[in-house]
């Protein structure tokens, strides 16, 4: 069975341990979002079956750096988390700013209470 792995870590923290990974030969899976009492954005990378999972939980007033630097392709995953749920996530290379979708509302899975 595969194994997997969930570690927490701050916003300050995403880059180095992104770096980390990817230089142990692990491969971008995806990134996820999900508003529950705040954002919790979870990083999914795989090695040889096991799955490792980099949890940041945020509001979406902290800036998040963009691993697009070190995972090209993860750029998709953040402008539609960014669009979608308004977390504000700097650097992204390409930054479509809000209009990779035609959407009605700006972050319509942002609740404001």
């Amino acid at each position: 069975m595969a194994e997997q792995i969930l570690k927490e870590i701050s916003a300050n923290d995403l880059l180095a341990e992104t770096l980390k990974i990817k230089n142990d030969g692990y491969r971008l899976v995806a990134v996820t979002c999900t508003n529950k009492d705040g954002m919790e954005l979870t990083y999914s990378f795989d090695k040889d079956h096991e799955l490792l999972n980099l949890r940041i939980l945020t509001d979406t007033e902290t800036e998040l750096p963009s691993i697009s630097i070190i995972y090209p392709y993860s750029f998709l995953y953040e402008n539609e988390i960014k669009e979608l749920f308004g977390v504000k996530i700097t650097g992204i290379m390409p930054d479509f700013n809000d209009s990779l979708y035609k959407i009605p509302v700006k972050t319509p899975f942002q609740m404001n209470d």
